[in-house]
């Protein structure tokens, strides 16, 4: 699989901005791709130096609505990259905090 189709998004929320000072990355990743795909994906993109991949399933849930008809979040698969301490900072990141 390419880099580009590995990482969807960054996932941008008030726990993934307090890690970045840590140097850990929040993203939304392809649900097939593997933690070692994920992190050659992050090296090749963002030439940083990946120390650890952590990666959760979210499950498809029912969202909530009023109404007669009713939603669906879809299933997504979420990975937290940790940079080793000696790498350099991923500046799209580095703008944001």
């Amino acid at each position: 699989m390419e880099a580009n189709k590995i990482i969807i998004k960054p996932l941008l929320s008030e726990k993934s901005y307090a890690d970045i000072a840590k140097k850990r990355y929040w993203f939304v990743v392809d649900k097939s791709a593997t933690k070692t795909q994920i992190k050659d994906a992050v090296e090749q993109m963002f030439g940083v130096q990946v120390d650890s991949v952590n990666t959760q399933l979210t499950a498809k849930k029912p969202r909530k609505r009023q109404g007669r008809t009713a939603g669906y979040i879809s299933a997504k698969k979420k990975a937290i990259v940790t940079l080793k301490k000696d790498s350099k900072a991923i500046a799209f990141f580095e703008s944001l905090s």
